[in-house]
C-alpha cells in the first residue's frame, strides 16, 4: 500500500503490510497516529493467553521487559518502513541506551506505544519510545535501529548493542 494511503488508525492487516513480523511475534495490534520517518503512536492488547506467559511465571505472569522494548520498536519500525525510502527493508536493532522498567506489563493490560525519530540518518534512526499501561509509563528507553534491503550478519560488541555488519 502506498504510503499516501496510509490513513490511520488501522490494524493488524496494513501492519502486514509495513513491517515482516509475523504472530505469534507481531506486538503492534493497531496504529492511531503515524508521520511516516518521524513518529508514530500505537497499541498492543496483551493476550491473556500470550505464549510467554506459560514460563515467564507461572504463579505470576508478566510480559517479559524485552517483550515490552520489543513492541516498542516494532511500533517505531512502522514509522521508518511507512517512509517510501526504507519500503520492503528489514529493521533491526543497533542498540538501546538508557531503558526504564517502571511497572510490571500484566495479562489483558493495553500497552500505548510511542515512538519518536530524533534522528533519521539514511537507513539509521535514533528514537526515543514509550510503552504506557492504564497511562502509566510501563518503559520508556532511546534505540537506534537499522533498516537493510537484505539480512546482515550481526555481532555483539558490547552488552546490550549490535552492530551490523
Amino acid at each position: 500500500m502506498p504510503v499516501s494511503e496510509l490513513k490511520p488508525p488501522f490494524g493488524r492487516e496494513t501492519i502486514e503490510s509495513i513491517i515482516p513480523h509475523r504472530p505469534p511475534f507481531l506486538l503492534v495490534d493497531e496504529v492511531l497516529e503515524l508521520e511516516p520517518g518521524r513518529r508514530v503512536r500505537g497499541r498492543f492488547l496483551v493476550p491473556a493467553d500470550g505464549w510467554w506467559f506459560q514460563g515467564h511465571f507461572p504463579d505470576r505472569p508478566v510480559m517479559p521487559g524485552v517483550l515490552t522494548i520489543e513492541a516498542i520498536a516494532q511500533c517505531g519500525a512502522v514509522a521508518v518502513l511507512a517512509d517510501e525510502a526504507n519500503r520492503g527493508k528489514i529493521p533491526f536493532f543497533a542498540g538501546i541506551d538508557d531503558c526504564r522498567f517502571k511497572r510490571v506489563v500484566e495479562p489483558g493490560d493495553v500497552l500505548e506505544l510511542e515512538c519518536e525519530f530524533l534522528r533519521l540518518r539514511g537507513p539509521i534512526a535514533k528514537g526515543q519510545g514509550r510503552a504506557s499501561r492504564s497511562t502509566r509509563g510501563a518503559c520508556r528507553t532511546q534505540s537506534a535501529s537499522s533498516a537493510r534491503s537484505s539480512p546482515a550478519l550481526a555481532r555483539v560488541t558490547r552488552m546490550g548493542s549490535l552492530r551490523l555488519a
